[in-house]
């Protein structure tokens, strides 16, 4: 009998897990328009905790300036990228339908394979279609509906909840590069055992160290494959060099379907440019080899003995995020994931989940690599 009820708690347990974490991915989902403003500033605080201290520690400026001019720096380089790629990307958009004729000229050699697939896919539609008269799907367009005014209103409404969005981060960024050492130090504070308070501190350094330094690390490697496609498009002769190489820069930083993109995204843009489709191929094959270089040898060379995440559970974690928050989502994956490993790793009932999450022994090295870099 003691052995049922005690069954039936576990199951219970398990039961009421399993809806608290439904219930939590639900609350993400329906209110990511103010949870994911904090997020993005947790995230980023993180990765300019460093400079911050040495701002007031070291050079003894301020808190309240050495936020204000850390914020004010990352709004720049922000600005200045969008400033740099606004111009030019408007005209390649803007040119798109008149130069569609000239692609397709280009891929006539594909639409005799076009055809039979789409002949196959008929085939096998018809035979999943029943021997009754098929519903006949009608849409309904009301007269004189105003397609430009609503389309001028979802853009307005969208660029209002952008920067409404913006604002919260920037200013959740603010207030806890000022004041984050002292909530952490009022939460450790709270802890009833000192074996409690040197955990949390434990968790928090590493957090800090880890996420912060996969960001630095990854910015600069980013970068560096920025300048190099930027090379890559200036001696191919592509057109608005600057505006590829910033787009490599910002691709990296999604994980696997980023360095996928940019692949296409290339090919595209050699189609538009050069007159045969095989020299269109130079572009995404020297992109493909720059991120090769970068994914498989540099960065994991870098953070193979700090950072270790499991390749299958990266690629679930960003699709989930991807799903739930969207690019954010997508660029949040992996931190999320390393903040959920760290704080496996030192919650002793976790340890196993931790174990899991982390990434498995590679030869000639202690650990293997970040696993995003690779699998892209």
């Amino acid at each position: 009998m003691a052995h049922r009820q005690s069954g039936g708690l576990s199951l219970m347990s398990v039961c009421i897990l399993i809806l608290t974490i439904l219930a939590v991915f639900y609350t993400l989902y329906f209110t990511s328009d103010i949870v994911l403003p904090f997020v993005l500033a947790g995230v980023l605080n993180l990765l300019l905790s460093g400079p911050m201290r040495f701002l007031h520690n070291r050079l003894h400026i301020p808190k309240v300036l050495a936020a204000l001019l850390l914020i004010g720096l990352l709004f720049g380089v922000v600005g200045a990228i969008g400033t740099a790629i606004s111009v030019p990307a408007s005209g390649w958009i803007s040119r798109a339908p008149e130069s569609l004729p000239a692609l397709q000229h280009k891929l006539s050699f594909l639409n005799h394979p076009i055809h039979a697939l789409q002949t196959g896919m008929d085939k096998v539609g018809r035979l999943f279609e029943g021997g009754g008269g098929g519903t006949r799907v009608v849409t309904v367009q009301q007269a004189g509906s105003p397609g430009l005014t609503s389309v001028g209103s979802s853009i307005l409404i969208g660029t209002r909840a952008f920067l409404g969005q913006l604002f919260s981060m920037l200013l959740m960024l603010f207030f806890l590069l000022y004041e984050g050492d002292s909530l952490l130090r009022r939460f450790v504070e709270i802890m009833p055992t000192f074996a409690d308070k040197r955990r949390t501190v434990q968790i928090a350094s590493e957090i800090e160290r880890n996420v912060s330094l996969y960001l630095a690390t990854i910015t600069v490697m980013n970068l560096l494959v920025g300048l190099l496609n930027f090379g890559q498009c200036f001696l191919l002769g592509l057109p608005n060099p600057l505006l590829w190489g910033v787009l490599a820069f910002l691709l990296n930083y999604i994980p696997i379907i980023g360095p996928f993109t940019g692949i296409v995204v290339y090919f595209f843009v050699g189609l538009f440019s050069f007159a045969s489709p095989l020299h269109a191929l130079l572009p995404p094959a020297i992109y493909f080899a720059i991120h090769l270089l970068e994914g498989e040898t540099i960065t994991p060379m870098l953070l193979a003995k700090r950072f270790t995440l499991n390749p299958v559970l990266v690629m679930a974690s960003l699709l989930f995020w991807d799903w739930l928050w969207g690019i954010p989502g997508a660029f949040l994956s992996v931190p999320l994931l390393a903040v959920f490993k760290i704080v496996c790793d030192h919650v002793e009932s976790l340890t196993a989940i931790g174990h899991i999450v982390g990434g498995a022994p590679r030869k000639g090295r202690i650990q293997t690599a970040l696993p995003f870099k690779r699998a892209a």
